[in-house]
C-alpha cells in the first residue's frame, strides 16, 4: 500500500517493529559496550524526520551509548520500567520508573546511561535530526563532524577516520 503525501502514516505497533541489538553504527572498537542493547526505531515508522523516537531496553550492564554530547540536537530520555545510571560530568544520578533526563543541544556536558541493576531497563529516547550537529565523546578518542557534502563519519579527534 503507498502512502498519500496528503495523508499521516498509519499507526504501529512497537512490538510489530524489528529490534536491532548493540550497535553497528559506533567502530568497532567500542561495539562491545553495547551487546545488552537492545533498540525499536519508532520514529521512523510513523513517518518522523524532524526528531527521533526510539525504545530502548538496557540489558544488566549495558549502555546506552558511550559518555557524548551534541552541538545542534536536543536529547530526552524517559524511563518506562526499571532503573539506570545516569553519568555525567557531575557524577553519577540514580534514575528509575517514571524520571526523565534532558540534554539541551550545545552544553558540552558529556552524559550516557548504563543499566548496573539486576532486571532489564526499559526506557523513550526522543532526539533531534539537525544536519549541522557534531558530536564529541570527552572520554574516548572519538567525534563526530557533520559534513555538508554527505555522511558524518566517526574519527579521532585529530579527525582520522576509524577504519572498520
Amino acid at each position: 500500500m503507498t502512502q498519500s503525501p496528503n495523508r499521516c502514516p498509519p499507526p504501529v505497533r512497537v512490538s510489530d517493529l524489528p529490534v536491532m541489538r548493540g550497535s553497528t553504527g559506533m567502530p568497532r572498537v567500542f561495539r562491545p559496550r553495547f551487546e545488552g542493547r537492545l533498540r525499536t526505531v519508532i520514529g521512523d515508522a510513523v513517518g518522523l524526520t524532524r526528531f527521533g523516537v526510539n525504545l530502548l531496553t538496557l540489558e544488566p550492564g549495558a549502555s546506552s551509548s558511550v559518555r557524548h554530547w551534541h552541538t545542534h540536537e536536543d536529547e530526552f530520555v524517559y524511563i518506562l520500567s526499571g532503573a539506570v545510571t545516569l553519568i555525567t560530568e557531575a557524577g553519577s544520578t540514580k534514575l528509575d520508573t517514571g524520571m526523565a533526563a534532558g540534554f539541551p543541544a550545545g552544553v558540552p556536558d558529556g552524559h550516557y546511561l548504563i543499566n548496573e541493576g539486576e532486571a532489564d531497563a526499559v526506557l523513550l529516547e526522543v532526539g533531534g535530526r539537525e544536519a549541522e550537529d557534531d558530536c564529541f565523546y570527552p572520554d574516548d578518542d572519538m567525534q563526530i563532524l557533520h559534513n555538508p557534502d554527505g555522511p558524518a563519519v566517526f574519527t579521532r579527534r585529530d579527525g582520522t577516520p576509524y577504519q572498520d
